[in-house]
């Protein structure tokens, strides 16, 4: 007896003029209602290389990459549920934190702060992100606490 095919329907994003993935991965997938930003870094789309500068620096780039992947995918920052952030010190929290508030505004996306190491010493953060996208929009228009 043949078995349904049972696997998610998987959607790449591949945004133009977007940094390059750095190994065997998408640099965004939509699956389901989700679109699943991967990892992003400092890195500047029109070098396709690292840019170096302080953690506030390396931070806007960084989100300004992830708004650039969102926006192929047909989402904004406010459809953003869930972020992790990874800094190579953990004492630069307060610095990115401020860089973040400035980048999502009134919107607060769940989120988690690690400490990490990045192959490249020069790399000071990284980000990914699960933004929310559903096929039909909701009848709930009210705001849960």
């Amino acid at each position: 007896m043949d078995k349904p095919w049972s696997g998610v329907i998987m959607e790449r994003i591949i945004p133009a003029g977007g940094p390059s993935p750095r190994g065997h991965y998408s640099p965004a997938v939509h699956a389901g209602d989700f679109v699943y930003v991967s990892g992003q870094g400092p890195i500047d789309p029109a070098t396709d290389q690292l840019a170096e500068g302080d953690v506030e620096f390396q931070t806007r780039l960084t989100l300004a990459n992830i708004r650039r992947i969102l926006e192929a995918a047909g989402v904004g920052i406010t459809d953003v549920v869930k972020c992790s952030v990874f800094l190579r010190d953990i004492s630069d929290f307060a610095k990115v934190n401020r860089v973040y508030a400035e980048f999502f505004g009134e919107h607060k996306p769940a989120r988690t702060t690690v400490e990490s190491k990045f192959h490249q010493a020069e790399m000071l953060v990284e980000i990914d992100c699960v933004a929310y996208k559903p096929h039909h929009q909701p009848s709930f228009s009210g705001v849960l606490d």
